[in-house]
């Protein structure tokens, strides 16, 4: 069978004739509607010429490709034997989506293939086991063909605090490999790895990426070869032994996430959260959060924080979120994880009365939680030293042991301590942090299923409770838990300057709504660097906002111009949290551009923001793209906080006006020329189409 998957400008073409394990003919641009006599036509035509001195049948990529069948890449399987696998059965569940049976001795790998209306496409496999003895897996992942026109690769590094660092290299022959084994993602995370054609960015090129949607180790990789086409791969990484099955057993891999792109990387931005936005109850609008943790740290009673509970209020804060500290002894960072009940020296009478000062106030109740990880100081490790991974005598990572969540023991005290607080008190959120690795070689596949299951049941049980995704800040940000979850917690800094950057690249996979963003202290509590408050409120506004700041010590005039930020957040949800993200290229790395379009292209807020001094005394002008090029829109300065920082006699005319009335083309393509701002700065814009 031929399999033609088409959407959105993407086509998915399968050679599933058999009898050996089907090859994808085409994953790129759409190819219109094909016939079968079409199909028939281009996969024959597809088969390449015989190379000398290699197999005598012509050379394919399959969906499984191996060395037996002359790939002597990185293979998709490995493990006990050496499996001929063959075709068994093909299948169309539905439109968008293909089922392929391979059968091998005592094998079974049921492949799911599905192209979204969004033209995001998933992969996975379902290997069973039937034979006799036991059956260790080493690796089973998904290979597609990339055309070697794709020569560049973006991945990311990074670490605690300054996440997501992009890097590019050029793809020479051989495999640029990205594996992890934290346990997590990491900080280091590859998070996306895009290969595409020379010099694509954020506007333009071809672009292919693939994400591996699973919160434990993976591997990564490109491949090019003398001996067959370019590849990307991804797997769960497992360690040797990790999953084994015996008869009528089955291990399922984690979804391959796959995209194609023909204008950059925003273009694979756009698939993919229109498609994550597609796959969840829809939202309701994402309040602005006060996190107590950068304002009183583990300086916490009634009394102290009744006053932050009246200045968030005061501003318009939506939600406040009680931190760390909270629980059993709970002083500092090397104690009683693990003992989940309120502590009865700070909180005599619970958590009840700080609960109703924040509800008589109109907003919700959030807590702090690390529900995987265990203190040696703790009355949990003291009475189940069994229940630690690795054994109590395990390395600690910032104080801190890992609960094994396998064990049913240690899963069901987890699931019932998270329920009697749920059940006590009036939670409407729970940050749930994750702050090491696990360090303990074959504990991933089990750990992160467990959580998953823990995840799981507790949205059964408490569906209007909301769930934050945080992991020592931005080390576990995956489309495995994003169903999970409602929020993820994008790095432990509020630098607004290192935000910019973190932010830009986080969103390249995830929609913003999902990413906290907070307004901090002045001087920044990790860097030290003290920004001004327009810059701030300015980062902040372009993701899921809050204030991470002791509001009782700040200027009445700052509180009011947070209060307007609030106001205007709040206004402009809808737009930041539902429109397509734009990110400008410019030949200067010091500025950067961008921006979000509302879906119907009639309104729009863009960012000009300076990291460092410009390169040019009169930087290159703003150019507004994803508009509508024909409608006319008029662009408009907003002020946030005070005005940003300039250096210059004076300003553009167009500023001093009331705006600019241009059409969209012209925006975009001739742009509008900036202030002269000074470094660390902000400049907003609102753009709005005329009446039709």
């Amino acid at each position: 069978m031929l399999i033609h998957l088409q959407a959105a400008g993407t086509s998915f073409v399968l050679d599933a004739r058999g009898p050996q394990p089907p090859s994808v003919v085409h994953w790129g641009a759409a190819l219109g509607d094909l016939t079968d006599d079409d199909l028939a036509a281009l996969a024959e035509a597809a088969v390449p010429a015989v190379p000398p001195s290699s197999l005598d049948t012509p050379p394919r990529l399959s969906l499984l490709p191996a060395l037996g069948d002359g790939w002597s890449g990185r293979p998709a399987f490995a493990g006990t034997g050496r499996p001929r696998w063959r075709l068994r059965d093909v299948s169309r569940p539905s439109p968008g989506s293909v089922l392929v049976t391979l059968v091998a001795a005592g094998l079974e790998i049921a492949t799911e293939v599905e192209l979204s209306a969004q033209g995001v496409l998933r992969l996975r496999h379902r290997l069973s086991f039937d034979g006799d003895g036991e059956f260790s897996l080493g690796s089973l992942a998904a290979v597609l063909p990339v055309p070697a026109r794709a020569t560049e690769v973006v991945d990311f590094g990074g670490l605690w605090a300054y996440e997501r660092r992009p890097q590019r290299t050029s793809l020479a022959f051989g495999a640029w490999t990205r594996e992890t084994r934290h346990g997590r993602p990491g900080h280091d995370d590859p998070y996306l790895m895009m290969l595409g054609t020379p010099g694509f960015d954020f506007r333009a090129g071809e672009v292919w990426a693939v994400h591996l949607a699973w919160s434990g180790d993976k591997q990564l990789w490109a491949e090019r070869s003398t001996l067959g086409p370019t590849v990307l791969g991804s797997g769960e990484l497992l360690a040797p032994g990790e999953v084994r099955l015996t008869a009528g057993e089955s291990y399922t891999t984690p979804w391959t996430v796959a995209v194609w792109s023909a204008t950059g990387i925003d273009g694979i931005s756009e698939r993919l959260h229109e498609w994550i936005r597609s796959r969840r109850a829809p939202l309701k609008p994402r309040p602005v959060v006060l996190n107590t943790w950068e304002a009183v740290y583990f300086d916490q009673s009634l009394a102290r924080l009744e006053p932050l509970v009246s200045a968030a209020a005061s501003v318009g804060v939506e939600r406040f979120v009680l931190d760390d500290g909270w629980f059993l002894g709970r002083t500092d960072d090397r104690r009683a994880l693990g003992d989940w009940t309120v502590d009865p020296q700070r909180w005599p009478s619970g958590l009840g009365p700080l609960i109703e000062a924040v509800h008589s106030r109109g907003m919700d109740f959030g807590l702090w939680v690390e529900p995987e990880m265990v203190s040696p100081d703790s009355v949990l490790a003291r009475e189940h030293p069994d229940w630690i991974l690795g054994g109590p005598d395990a390395a600690t990572w910032r104080h801190q042991l890992v609960l094994n969540l396998a064990l049913p023991s240690a899963y069901a005290y987890v699931l019932d301590s998270l329920s009697a607080l749920l059940t006590t008190y009036d939670i409407a959120f729970l940050k749930w942090d994750h702050n090491r690795d696990l360090l303990q070689e074959g504990s991933a596949h089990a750990q992160t299923t467990a959580l998953y299951r823990l995840l799981g049941e507790l949205r059964r049980r408490f569906p209007a409770l909301e769930i934050e995704s945080c992991a020592s800040g931005g080390a576990r940000i995956d489309l495995g838990i994003v169903d999970l979850v409602d929020r993820f917690w994008t790095s432990d800094t509020n630098d607004a300057l290192e935000r910019q950057q973190i932010q830009r690249w986080t969103s390249v996979l995830m929609p913003p709504e999902l990413l906290g963003s907070h307004v901090g202290a002045p001087t920044t509590h990790i860097t030290g660097r003290t920004e001004a408050l327009s810059f701030r409120l300015a980062t902040s506004l372009f993701g899921h906002a809050g204030i991470e700041w002791d509001l009782t010590t700040a200027p009445e005039a700052d509180r009011a111009q947070i209060a307007a930020w609030v106001r205007e957040y709040q206004q402009r949800r809808a737009l930041l949290h539902g429109g397509t993200l734009i990110r400008s290229n410019g030949d200067d790395p010091s500025v950067l551009v961008h921006g979000v379009v509302s879906p119907d292209r009639r309104s729009a807020l863009y960012a000009l923001v300076t990291l460092r001094a410009p390169a040019s005394a009169l930087p290159e002008p703003v150019r507004f793209q994803g508009l509508d090029p024909v409608r006319r829109y008029t662009v408009r300065p907003l002020l946030l906080g005070s005005q940003p920082r300039t250096l210059q006699d004076a300003p553009p005319p167009w500023l001093v006006a009331d705006g600019v009335t241009l059409p969209g083309r012209v925006l975009a393509e001739v742009g509008l020329p900036p202030s002269l701002l000074t470094p660390e700065q902000a400049q907003l814009f609102t753009v709005d189409a005329e009446p039709a």
